[in-house]
């Protein structure tokens, strides 16, 4: 548990933090006769080097899928700095082998890309139709001009 250090005065007046938990942060102690500063007996804690939390597990970053090979349960992973083709592939291979990384939601990531995908080719067939669609409409009018002329 991470031990919550708090302003020297603060549970006496509420404009410090007297049941007001926004107003409650932590302020160095400055004063010449400050015990807190001194650290003396019986005083509450002040910020120090030697509070902080051990980090647990072992951090890999992955840049290609080769670096998979040396992944074993417990570790974090993080992608880095890399393009949207390795990307891809690296979210595939972590959904095959059920492995979380930390910086990417792997299943909302390739959910994206499916739409997108799908989006992309219903644009083009669209495309397709509307190119196809003009050119007959042309050769329509051109053959009911004559029909004018004979009458």
């Amino acid at each position: 548990m991470v031990k919550k250090f708090l302003r020297r005065t603060g549970d006496r007046y509420t404009k410090l933090g007297k049941g007001r938990k926004k107003k409650q942060v932590w302020r160095k102690p400055r004063g010449r006769d400050n015990k807190m500063r001194e650290k003396r007996k019986g005083k509450p804690a002040v910020v120090s080097i030697g509070y902080k939390k051990a980090q647990r597990k072992e951090r890999i970053i992955i840049q290609n899928i080769k670096d998979f090979k040396n992944i074993n349960k417990g570790k974090i992973i993080i992608i880095g700095s890399i393009g949207k083709k390795k990307k891809i592939e690296i979210a595939k291979k972590a959904r095959e082998m059920k492995i979380q990384i930390h910086n990417l939601n792997v299943g909302k990531f390739l959910k994206n890309l499916e739409k997108k995908e799908k989006a992309k080719i219903e644009k083009e067939t669209k495309d397709k139709e509307k190119k196809e669609k003009p050119k007959e409409k042309k050769k329509e009018i051109k053959e009911e001009k004559p029909e004018e002329e004979k009458k």
